[in-house]
């Protein structure tokens, strides 16, 4: 993965309590709001819409476009599948049946720090979250495998990228998905993860902005907490300066 372009602010350590009370705050009513969000709209992303008979459902109908969908998927599919995963490039179909819920996931990365030894730690996002169609595996546990940490589960592996990439098609084949998402104040982005193979993943952003503080502090403290891992930082002020998406297109109509 490309290294994280992210703010950088200095911080003394009561002022990083203090920021960190209130990121975690933040970062639990986000993390249910989003999750609300995603099962009142799961009735518009039914897989079924979009791939038809291409895939395994209770209700096997023909669907519009579901030719072209397909082959996205598959083409998609094909350039990932191979390299890390080890996984054979022609889908067979019908496809096994994609869940219907939509599941939002912290998103992470790693940041390597430089020093006497090098350091990885796991950077988690108290704003951006990885979505897709429930997997059957966790990014994190198809990272431990692609690594060899753990024993490849081939269908489960196959099933988790199909899940991903099912959901990227979707939204380009409805945009008007990706204008309300962006309605309920999350930009959606398409990413790369470098370390699964460039495996395309949807991300929502919530319009907050979050910093970390120089890399030994951050080691300091993942030192004392005995976990390599640190979440980005909500500042006061980013909670001020939130962009209203509505209010910005309001004023552009009038603006003179």
């Amino acid at each position: 993965m490309k290294k994280e372009e992210i703010f950088r602010k200095d911080l003394d350590n009561q002022k990083f309590f203090q920021l960190r009370q209130g990121t975690e705050k933040i970062a639990g009513f986000l993390g249910k709001r989003v999750a609300s969000h995603m099962e009142v709209l799961t009735p518009l992303f039914v897989p079924r819409k979009l791939l038809g008979t291409y895939v395994k459902s209770a209700s096997m109908e023909d669907v519009p476009k579901a030719d072209r969908a397909f082959a996205e998927l598959q083409e998609h599919y094909a350039a990932v599948c191979e390299k890390p995963f080890g996984l054979a490039k022609k889908l067979q179909i019908p496809l096994p049946p994609i869940s219907i819920h939509l599941e939002p996931v912290p998103y992470t990365y790693p940041l390597t720090i430089d020093g006497t030894e090098s350091k990885t730690i796991n950077i988690i996002s108290p704003t951006r979250w990885i979505l897709s169609y429930r997997n059957m595996l966790s990014l994190d546990r198809l990272k431990v495998m692609v690594s060899g940490k753990e024993n490849r589960q081939l269908d489960e592996m196959k099933q988790t990228i199909i899940n991903h990439i099912t959901l990227i098609v979707f939204l380009k084949y409805f945009p008007a998905l990706p204008r309300l998402l962006e309605d309920l104040r999350y930009k959606v982005e398409i990413i790369e993860l470098a370390e699964l193979g460039n495996l395309p993943v949807v991300m929502l952003r919530a319009p907050l902005e979050t910093f970390l503080p120089p890399d030994d502090f951050i080691l300091q403290v993942t030192q004392l907490s005995g976990v390599d891992a640190f979440q980005e930082i909500i500042d006061l002020e980013a909670v001020e300066n939130m962009e209203d998406s509505l209010k910005n297109d309001l004023k552009g109509l009038i603006s003179y």
